[in-house]
């Protein structure tokens, strides 16, 4: 008999950071002074923390001998070509700009592609993503799958774009007034989803014909790779870093923070491939991050970049880093604790909609319940919905997505599967007692943003 052997980390931990559990009254004063907000709580005060895998990673013994080779030379950094060397074997992009992380990217694309009046598809909003488009004068629209707004659908691929919504925009506003499409890989406000290789290419196709640029969002694009490897059929053979090139062949850029995929605590990149978008990226990259050879960051940390670039496409690897995601997850799914499914790639997502179901969402259930789960286990999560989603540009009018969840981030190479077992009994036990978790109510909040620094107070006190 044939039986399956369990999987275990590729690696072994050599430094330890020790945390420490507080007591539900210091939890209490904790959570009031950072007004409901789980970001306002200072990292001390969390025991274990899943607010996001941007930049919280944990560096291999090679990553931290690269930053000894930290050439802090102003202009023409070694570093720099180490950087752009890796990026151009496994991403494929001739041209890098280098900035400080995803979003001065972002900034970047926006200033040099974006006219006002224009309009930007893409598959889900991303906060920072869509604000950037936003201040740049254009407008966002959906244009992803009907599937990816169900939390309990299985479709495997619930990042694809719907190429008829995208057709429809393109008809209604003119090919000429859409700049790029905005595709993420995966998609991380539904559920960490991701893209079809076959989808990719179908879009690419359709705008390639009509002049418009595809951006690829490649920030978890080697989880998204690991995912066509696994369900896409036909490409089980191929490796995680051919799949990663594939899909970038579709693209004629990208934005990237390496503080996810590439393992790094800081850090990102703007590809493109053609030259005279290049040349005014890096016109603008002066401006308003650093040199176009250091793009804000120190030669040691484009080195641990270009070395966490060449570990991330690692099979062990990704196939751990994801393993243990699903390792959560279905624990969850277990307990009864309703999720999105199918799992996706950086983190589990609570349907804070179907477990406060007696909470509208103008008390904003999945930041009540957020602050519920640090509460209870001093675990820390994020909001993922009505709060991340903003207001309205034109009317004011807070936006309702139809996804409120609540996100359990898992960083890379940091935690164990214990861990993870105090996770899931820590939301299970918020689950079982979700009657008293209160609603919220804003008291502080900011115009831009505003997740990040909002506070709140519950319904009812003043």
């Amino acid at each position: 008999m044939t039986h399956r052997r369990s999987w275990a980390e590729p690696w072994k931990i050599k430094v330890v950071e020790p945390i420490r559990m507080t007591t539900a009254a210091e939890r209490e004063a904790h959570i009031r002074e950072a007004g409901y907000n789980t970001f306002l709580l200072r990292s001390a005060d969390v025991y274990i923390d899943l607010l996001t895998d941007s930049g919280t990673n944990a560096m291999s013994d090679r990553q931290w001998a690269g930053m000894m080779l930290g050439d802090e030379a102003y202009a023409g950094s070694r570093n720099y070509y180490a950087l752009e060397d890796a990026v151009r074997e496994f991403y494929g992009f001739p041209y890098l700009i280098p900035t400080h992380q995803g979003r001065g990217a972002e900034h970047l694309l926006s200033k040099i592609l974006i006219t006002p009046g224009d309009h930007v598809p893409g598959n889900m909003y991303f906060t920072t993503t869509r604000v950037h488009q936003e201040l740049a004068g254009a407008t966002f629209h959906d244009v992803i799958l009907d599937e990816a707004h169900d939390p309990a659908s299985e479709h495997p691929f619930k990042g694809d774009v719907d190429l008829d919504k995208l057709d429809a925009l393109v008809r209604e506003v003119g090919a000429e007034q859409v700049p790029y499409i905005s595709v993420a890989a995966t998609v991380n406000l539904a559920g960490g989803q991701p893209v079809q290789l076959s989808n990719l290419r179908r879009v690419a196709e359709y705008c390639h014909a009509r002049k418009i640029r595809v951006i690829l969002d490649a920030t978890r694009a080697v989880e998204n790779a690991w995912f066509i490897q696994q369900r896409e059929p036909g490409m089980h053979q191929h490796s995680v870093a051919a799949i990663l090139k594939l899909m970038c062949e579709c693209a004629d850029g990208a934005t990237m923070s390496g503080k996810k995929d590439s393992l790094v605590n800081i850090g990102g990149w703007l590809g493109l491939r053609d030259a005279s978008l290049a040349e005014a990226a890096r016109e603008l990259v002066v401006v308003f991050e650093g040199l176009h050879t250091y793009g804000g960051l120190a030669g040691r940390d484009m080195e641990a970049m270009a070395i966490g670039i060449r570990e991330s496409v690692e099979e062990s690897h990704i196939a751990s880093r994801i393993g243990q995601v699903h390792y959560l997850g279905q624990r969850l799914i277990d307990a009864g604790v309703p999720v999105v499914r199918p799992l996706g790639g950086h983190a589990v997502f609570l349907d804070a909609a179907a477990i406060l179901t007696r909470l509208p969402r103008e008390q904003f259930p999945a930041q009540a319940l957020a602050a519920a789960l640090y509460l209870e286990s001093g675990v820390r999560a994020m909001e993922r919905g009505a709060v991340s989603a903003g207001r309205d540009p034109k009317t004011g009018e807070n936006r309702y997505p139809a996804l409120e969840l609540v996100r359990l981030t898992i960083p890379r190479r940091v935690y164990t599967q214990a861990h993870m077992d105090v996770v899931t009994e820590s939301v299970a036990e918020v689950f079982a007692l979700r009657a008293r978790v209160q609603g919220l109510r804003f008291t502080y909040e900011p115009n831009v943003l505003r997740f990040f620094q909002a506070r709140f107070e519950p319904v009812g006190e003043s």
